[in-house]
């Protein structure tokens, strides 16, 4: 079950997010705090105390410490929770997922779309999957709800504050940010070709070298790698298909 702080300088939102929050039968713990300052130094007391904090809900507009600000400090924690803003602004969306927010809600807060974000933040805090086990992420579809398995995804593309996942049979959008299907998927062997494409090494059939460009082939679709990647890509290929790759 999750732990969780809710942060608003608004009392009455405050008190109807604790609410609705505590009615979820996933929540163990709500505690919460008025402004940005007491959240950080709540949050640093029950860490010192080795208290567990699973996540954040977190407003953006407040006075002194703002919801951003807060959550590039919370951000630095050798542990950080999962944040997952609150707010009646919508134009800060983009800065809140580069900061790898598990969601972004907007006021009034909707009893059902509260779930939605439980539901996002305890698969966010979920175990990592066992080496050997294949990580499924879950892409809902129409009502529908389809899980993609790992090993099916040849790779990922940064759609803004989603992330396309390329497999055998299709394509796939879903909620989550570049950066942290890059750590989750690393040590299955997925590696950064450009600062928008994740690539599954095993699914990588050729590597190219034209005019001082390099090239990746994958299935059918032919993937530039970036100046920047270019030596550090050549370089895990080799290691992964060692003997494949001159």
């Amino acid at each position: 079950m999750l732990r969780v702080l809710a942060v608003d300088d608004e009392v009455p939102a405050l008190e109807e997010l604790a609410y609705l929050l505590r009615q979820d039968d996933r929540i163990e713990q709500v505690a919460t705090a008025a402004d940005g300052v007491t959240a950080l130094q709540d949050m640093v007391q029950m860490i010192g105390a080795g208290e567990r904090l699973d996540g954040v809900f977190l407003d953006i507009r407040m006075p002194g410490l703002d919801g951003l600000d807060l959550a590039r400090l919370v951000g630095g924690f050798p542990s950080p929770p999962r944040l997952v803003f609150v707010t009646a602004h919508e134009e800060c969306a983009v800065q809140a997922f580069e900061l790898e927010a598990v969601d972004y809600m907007l006021k009034p807060v909707r009893a059902e779309r509260l779930a939605e974000a439980v539901r996002r933040l305890e698969a966010a805090t979920s175990p990592a999957p066992e080496p050997g086990q294949d990580d499924v992420i879950p892409v809902e579809l129409g009502g529908r709800t389809r899980f993609v398995p790992q090993q099916a995804v040849r790779f990922a593309e940064a759609k803004g504050d989603y992330v396309r996942l390329h497999t055998v049979d299709g394509s796939y959008l879903v909620r989550m940010s570049l950066a942290a299907l890059e750590r989750r998927w690393s040590e299955a062997g997925f590696i950064r070709i450009h600062r928008s494409t994740l690539v599954s090494a095993k699914h990588v059939s050729e590597l190219r070298f034209e005019g001082g460009r390099v090239s990746l082939t994958v299935g059918t679709e032919t993937l530039q790698v970036s100046r920047r990647h270019s030596r550090q890509v050549r370089e895990q290929l080799v290691r992964q298909h060692r003997g494949v790759i001159s």
